[in-house]
């Protein structure tokens, strides 16, 4: 098994400012993929993959978060393509990968249970906010935006954009790597 490309994986789903709207469950409408080169320690690659969303819409809340609107996921491709993508395209089924909190992970097991697609994923995933809060020897859950001050590290691209937040994260994986405090392995183990 090789272990050397971890993939980063960053999710934006339809939301609302207060309840779902009877009958709309949360849909991924972007799947942010980072590339990570376990042994070069960089960022090999940056995707965003837009998700047509089938039972729920994109509100105005939606795009003011995301900057993603209607029309944009619209065109994207369909749940189940995209999930075929991430196992034929990026090796999701046999990769390691890595989100920030468990909600990516969540997410995609709650869709593919409500609507039949495989779960394109293995099962070695690691919470990288959990990781980050072990690293620092805290309790604290800190967000990605706040992880990237403490670490000194720029905010690249747009927030909740799962391309650029996907980008982000990898780059706070590498700086656990590189402290030897990257759940598995360590830098000097790479």
């Amino acid at each position: 098994m090789n272990d050397r490309y971890i993939n980063v994986v960053d999710v934006e789903a339809t939301c609302w400012e207060k309840a779902n709207p009877p009958g709309m469950p949360s849909e991924i409408i972007e799947i942010g993929l980072c590339v990570l080169d376990s042994h070069t320690l960089e960022r090999v690659s940056k995707h965003s993959i837009l998700v047509r969303p089938d039972r729920s819409t994109v509100s105005e809340f939606c795009t003011q978060l995301t900057t993603l609107t209607p029309e944009q996921v619209a065109g994207g491709i369909s749940f189940a393509e995209a999930c075929e993508l991430l196992r034929t395209e990026f090796h999701a089924d046999s990769r390691p990968w890595a989100s920030w909190g468990d909600y990516d992970r969540k997410q995609f097991e709650r869709q593919c249970g409500a609507t039949g697609v495989p779960y394109p994923f293995g099962s070695r995933h690691t919470n990288a906010k959990l990781a980050f809060s072990e690293s620092r020897g805290t309790h604290r859950r800190y967000g990605m935006e706040g992880a990237l001050a403490i670490s000194e590290l720029p905010l690249e691209g747009t927030h909740h954009r799962g391309g650029d937040d996907a980008w982000n994260i990898a780059a706070l994986v590498i700086e656990m790597m590189k402290q030897d405090a990257w759940p598995g392995a360590t830098a000097s183990q790479l």
